[in-house]
């Protein structure tokens, strides 16, 4: 018997918008779908269950997909800035799909026609412009990392801040992928999936890169096409894409190529790239980013970071530019001694200083509004901000006609901000009012007075019983009827009303011509005239008329400042970059900052240096911070830097003492004065700092490991011109091995780097290698011992620690004193089998000559002093001069009877 055929199938019949939603969802895959259905945006399927569980918003059910219930959940249009804001924070991507027609041109196609949507912007957290969606103080980079292969594998970066246009590349080789990229701190990173497998091969893609990484077609890369899109976005005066790489031209192509899809037919406003170089930046490892706690502390909060106790800019944009220069400062002794001239100036003249502030003060964000108008998704603050920043550039600028020997960046930034379109800024103060809405499509922003058309129509909107009550009044005169009224309802609109006794006169001539008859009531009669019809037609469009007339006026403002663009981003530059140098200049007069001196040589040699950070807490609390001095400085005849091995104590100071080391070398690169009384410095190509301990638990790293990898990259990359700052090395293992670690780690930075270097260390071994390596020198930090108590001074001196005093640490910790005690006995032990002074069944074993912890007898309760106890219950300002003579006596009767028994 022949078998049937099995029929397919049938599709599954959808309504019309389901079928444009599958449309436009297949098209935009890996994001959420905002789907404009009138004041909402709708979420559907897989959508809806991600968006109800990030947002806390309730899922629902509507229709049938499949047999299957529709989920759905939804967000008002009003408030959807705020819940898109929870999604991007969360890692999401979302699409805006919008109406893209009237709904009565879609009543035309039929009844059941369905209103034309489509997406017209690709939200990402690489891609924002808006300031609700932004920190203000904060860039917002969207990153591009691509691949070329020679034999080797080359790399190029290249990353831009769309919301101010900032776009730059760079050349890496593997090995500095992580560090430049914990440099730039990307929102979102952009590859293809061959170089991320390249990376994981070659065990050099971060675990920090996951929730940040983006995937793109290998053709996005591909560097012919990105030639030829590069060229179609910057102008060829501008920029020649042939200075780049092939690899560098891939990534900036994958970039174009990725905000253009994001703004859908928006645009590309970036600026023209700037290549940046290696050897032009101090180069800070992440590792020692963490370390040092220059952007954020080890909470990952900047609260307790270097920048925020620096950090006194009175702008956004200013901030910016200093969290820029702070994560890399300079390598080039000329470009940091004029950035510490305009410093210097600046420190000098605390008045100037001040005015500078206070003006620059009311400068609002011009980069970012800039852009916003530029992909036409700005509004009228936007273009009020432009004439806020332009006016006051120039008062800015006003300030410096008085100032003589100006240093050349001040000069320079003086005459940029002296060009500054005055004509510009007041044409929109002239045509904007005081109190503007966010959008333009609200209406209600022109001055009144700058358009006399727009000023007629508002009239007629605003002031219709004015207008009204005019016509009426003229009417009355005209007709002798005093009776005579203009009234309106919902059937007949606008009508002029008179009693039925006066009706037969506007009737008859002369008023027949001019009134036409409506309706006849029993008490009264109405009309209507041309002019009142007319009038009526005009207040109906009014509102109308006058937004339209509003956004052609929008339009043209906006043009006027894009045609200034190039001059508007000079200007934003130039007001960052003052406001970074005038902060800096009250962060040298307001906390006793001094100018570094820097040259090419290998001298580091500071007076009095302070930890920048510790010492504004220690302020806070009414603290004074103790100042130390250190001298590395070396000589190339000698082999390079000199080498301090610190001893000392826990919590003695060490690893402050050596942070703050570093951070005055970071603080001088990037052109700022130093908290010390003095400072010599030859710049640095690198600092390394590996202080504390951490593991990486989640990828199998313990925290020697950890404490291994970071040194390996230190002693594999340090140089000659670099300065080192190792804490602890070897103490997460075994004690012989941890030393001989640390032992070798510092001959290698002795005989093979040559660097300047911090060694801190618990090895008391170590500090015989002074005696051998002529650069090493041993300091310690300082301690007093009173009454059995170890006094921490926080001073470094010659010499070396003869011992940790960590018991003495860890009875102010509060470990119990049976703990303590036996911890006690335990060292004595030990210190004599060092010392050779142990007998000979106390060499045989630890173990064997000391009784087990439990079997110790228990402590004998400690005896506090008399003279203490009766100081307790002493209050000096509640007793006379008399009573507290009298108290000395007691006191040192109590004092001899205590000593009598």
């Amino acid at each position: 018997m022949d078998q049937q055929p099995i029929k397919p199938a049938p599709a599954p019949v959808l309504t019309p918008m389901m079928a444009q939603y599958f449309e436009i969802k297949a098209a935009h895959t890996g994001y959420l779908l905002f789907y404009r259905m009138g004041d909402f945006y709708e979420l559907f399927f897989e959508d809806a269950e991600i968006a109800s569980a990030a947002l806390g918003i309730v899922l629902t059910r509507r229709g049938k997909h499949l047999e299957q219930d529709i989920q759905m959940c939804g967000v008002p249009i009003h408030a959807a800035n705020d819940y898109l804001n929870k999604l991007i924070k969360l890692g999401h991507r979302v699409a805006i799909c919008e109406q893209v027609e009237d709904p009565k041109e879609a009543k035309k196609r039929g009844a059941k026609s369905v209103v034309k949507r489509d997406v017209v912007r690709l939200i990402t957290a690489g891609t924002l412009t808006e300031d609700d969606h932004l920190d203000a103080r904060a860039s917002n980079f969207l990153a591009a990392l691509s691949m070329v292969r020679h034999g080797d594998t080359d790399f190029a970066l290249a990353w831009a801040d769309v919301s101010t246009g900032e776009t730059f590349t760079a050349d890496l080789a593997a090995e500095q992928l992580s560090d430049e990229l914990a440099r730039i701190d990307p929102a979102e990173l952009i590859m293809s999936d061959a170089t991320k497998l390249a990376l994981v091969e070659s065990h050099l893609f971060a675990p920090a890169w996951v929730g940040i990484t983006h995937f793109a077609p290998v053709q996005s890369f591909d560097s012919e096409v990105a030639t030829a899109s590069l060229r179609q976005a910057f102008p060829a005066e501008e920029f020649d894409p042939t200075a780049l790489s092939r690899a560098a031209r891939g990534a900036l192509g994958a970039i174009i190529a990725y905000v253009r899809e994001s703004q859908k037919g928006a645009g590309v406003i970036l600026r023209a790239p700037i290549a940046e170089t290696a050897a032009r930046h101090m180069a800070i490892d992440q590792a020692t980013r963490a370390s040092l706690e220059l952007h954020q502390n080890q909470r990952g909060q900047q609260r307790g970071s270097l920048r925020q106790v620096i950090d006194l800019t009175v702008t956004a944009p200013g901030s910016r530019l200093l969290s820029a220069r702070l994560a890399a400062p300079l390598a080039d002794a000329t470009a940091i001694n004029d950035r510490l001239d305009a410093v210097g100036l600046l420190a000098n003249d605390t008045m100037l200083t001040g005015r500078l502030r206070t003006d620059l003060k009311a400068v609002p964000d011009l980069a970012r509004a800039l852009t916003r108008l530029a992909l036409d998704r700005g509004g009228p603050r936007d273009l009020a901000a432009i004439g806020k920043a332009v006016s006051a550039a120039r008062a800015v600028a006003e300030h410096f006609e008085r100032v003589v020997d100006v240093p050349a960046i001040l000069a320079d930034l003086s005459r940029t901000l002296a060009a500054a379109p005055v004509d510009l800024a007041g044409h929109l103060a002239m045509a904007l009012d005081d109190e503007l809405p966010l959008l333009s499509r609200d209406g209600g922003f022109v001055r009144k007075g700058y358009d006399a058309q727009l000023d007629d129509e508002r009239a007629l909107a605003s002031e219709t019983r004015a207008v009204v009550a005019a016509l009426q009044a003229r009417l009355m005169d005209e007709t002798d009827v005093r009776s005579l009224k203009i009234r309106h309802n919902g059937v007949l609109g606008y009508f002029v009303e008179v009693p039925a006794a006066h009706g037969t006169k506007l009737l008859e001539e002369p008023h027949r011509q001019s009134f036409i008859h409506r309706q006849t009531l029993a008490n009264a009669m109405r009309f209507t005239t041309t002019e009142l019809a007319e009038l009526e037609g005009r207040i109906a469009r009014a509102h109308e008329a006058a937004l339209e007339i509003e956004l052609r006026i929008f339009a043209a403002l906006r043009q006027s400042v894009l045609d200034r663009t190039s001059l508007l981003r000079e200007l934003a530059d130039a007001l960052a970059e003052l406001d970074v140098t005038s902060a800096l200049a009250h962060l040298a007069a307001t906390r006793g900052y001094t100018r570094p001196e820097i040259d090419n040589s290998l001298a580091f040699q500071i007076e009095g240096g302070r930890h920048p950070v510790v010492e504004e807490m220690a302020m806070a609390e009414g603290r004074s911070f103790v100042a130390n001095n250190a001298d590395l400085s070396g000589d190339d005849a000698l082999g390079g830097g000199r080498l301090w091995l610190v001893t000392g104590p826990n919590m003695g100071g060490k690893s402050t003492f050596l942070r703050q080391n570093a951070l005055i070398a970071i603080l001088a690169q990037m052109g700022s004065f130093v908290p010390a009384s003095s400072a010599h410095i030859g710049v640095m190509d690198r600092v390394f700092s590996r202080v504390g301990a951490s593991d990486d638990i989640a990828h199998g790293r313990s925290t020697f490991m950890v404490e291994m990898v970071e040194t390996a990259a230190i002693l594999n990359r340090a140089t000659r011109r670099s300065l080192v700052v190792l804490d602890e090395i070897g103490r997460g293992t075994a004690t012989f091995d941890g030393l001989s670690i640390a032992w070798a780690a510092v001959e290698a930075l002795h005989e093979t780097t040559g660097c300047r270097a911090l060694f801190a260390t618990h090895f008391h071994e170590l500090t015989s290698l002074a005696k051998t390596l002529t650069r090493v020198s041993n300091v310690t930090m300082k301690v007093r011992e009173w009454e059995g108590d170890v006094v921490f001074l926080h001073e470094v001196g010659p010499g070396a620690a003869d011992r940790s005093y960590g018991i003495q640490v860890a009875r102010l910790a509060g470990l119990p004193e049976p703990v303590l005690a036996r911890a006690r006995q335990v060292l004595t032990v030990l210190e004599q089998r060092s010392a050779g002074t142990a007998s000979s069944s106390q060499k045989a074993g630890v173990l064997d000559d000391l009784p087990l912890f439990a079997h110790q007898p228990p402590p004998r309760p400690v005896q506090k002093d008399p003279v203490h106890l009766a100081l307790d219950a002493v209050r000096p300002d509640e007793m006379t001069p008399k009573q507290a003579i009298e108290m000395l006596y007691e006191l040192k009767k109590i004092r001899d009877d205590a000593r009598r028994s």
